[in-house]
């Protein structure tokens, strides 16, 4: 890393959102000189940077108005169009993981290898030392070892499950605004009162790369070029775990573990998706107790220790909370090295629901992040 990277100078993902916006005016407000990197990954980039664009305009005129927009728009707005190097990391697994009968998460993908890829390397470009980005977490670092980990924060919307891959290069160069704030309407509350135009946008709740009107199911039709002649892309039969046939689905990958709504079959009891088989197009129904189960294989590893996926020595039997998606609560689990390399199994106290292979498992020790990875099997 450059020796001569400015600490005044910090780059800012920013989307056009309220979060990275309100990130913007208070990093300002701290007397930093805030680039915004804005890159397009899909189909709607020119009206994304429009909106980053006057994000960022708009933050500078509140707290810096000396400073005129013509110069905001030219020297401290970057644009990175990244559409192909998207599709050949993000989009590729993500369509991959569904054909193959798993769930995956394409931000905690992204996150590492293009969004703070990207912001690392324009702060370089530009010689600033920081980076920073609207989510809700924090980051701490220990002074005995000098490593850098990323912190659960105190908002409901704690979003430190999606950064559990950040190597070390980010972590340590990392600044969330937002860590402090419990409560999203009060980062509304601070953009409105500083005159920001997007303080009552609504939060985006899709898939980025999806268009509000279609499935993940239509994109992936889309995507393969096969026009429903993939297995999982096709009708196929709902089973119970006896395999009688109990009705048709729409194809596997229209599916995920622990669904109930939108199944279109009546079996004049509650039903839920238990298992899905891609390999012979099934997709299983059972009742909402089959669902809970305690222990998970989980590959992909990352470890914030080991910086990689290299397993700590000090991990196995250690008492942890495990984190199985976005939403779900954080629970009480241990790790024991699976028999495979590159595996762990993770054994929680109480049963989990709907453990869902693609999701993430994410470990914590307190609100310290310490790794994780890609669930490929409930026992």
């Amino acid at each position: 890393m450059n020796i001569n990277l400015d600490k005044n100078k910090i780059v800012l993902g920013i989307s056009g959102g309220v979060d990275s916006t309100t990130a913007a005016l208070l990093l300002l407000e701290k007397g930093y000189e805030v680039y915004g990197l804005y890159f397009n990954i899909h189909h709607d980039g020119e009206e994304g940077r429009i909106a980053a664009l006057k994000a960022l305009t708009e933050a500078y005129k509140a707290v810096k108005p000396e400073i005129p927009t013509v110069t905001v728009e030219n020297r401290y707005s970057i644009y990175k169009d990244v559409k192909q190097l998207f599709n050949e990391i993000v989009v590729s697994d993500f369509v991959n993981e569904y054909l193959d009968g798993r769930t995956p998460n394409p931000c905690i993908v992204c996150n590492p290898s293009i969004k703070f890829r990207l912001l690392i390397d324009a702060a370089n470009e530009v010689g600033a030392y920081y980076i920073a980005t609207g989510h809700y977490a924090d980051t701490y670092t220990d002074n005995e070892s000098g490593k850098s980990y990323i912190k659960a924060s105190s908002s409901k919307k704690d979003q430190s499950y999606m950064l559990y891959r950040l190597p070390q290069e980010v972590v340590k160069r990392v600044v969330f605004p937002l860590a402090s704030f419990s409560d999203k309407d009060k980062i509304r509350e601070i953009a409105e009162n500083m005159g920001m135009s997007n303080s009552d946008k609504k939060d985006s709740q899709e898939i980025c790369f999806i268009e509000n009107n279609r499935t993940h199911g239509d994109f992936i039709d889309d995507w393969t070029g096969n026009t429903g002649k993939l297995l999982t892309l096709k009708e196929g039969n709902f089973i119970n775990r006896e395999g009688t046939v109990l009705g048709k689905h729409k194809g596997v990958v229209n599916y995920t573990i622990g669904q109930r709504k939108g199944l279109g079959i009546a079996l004049g009891k509650p039903a839920f998706v238990t298992e899905l088989n891609p390999d012979n197009n099934t997709v299983v129904l059972g009742e909402n107790e089959e669902l809970l189960k305690t222990n998970v294989i989980i590959d992909r590893l990352f470890f914030a220790e080991t910086d990689g996926s290299d397993i700590p020595s000090d991990l196995e039997g250690k008492e942890l909370t495990g984190k199985i998606r976005y939403a779900a609560p954080r629970a009480r689990a241990k790790v024991l090295k699976g028999n495979e390399q590159g595996t762990v199994m993770v054994m929680f106290e109480n049963p989990q629901r709907a453990m869902t292979p693609g999701q993430s498992l994410v470990l914590y020790d307190g609100d310290i992040v310490i790794g994780g990875g890609r669930i490929i099997k409930v026992l």
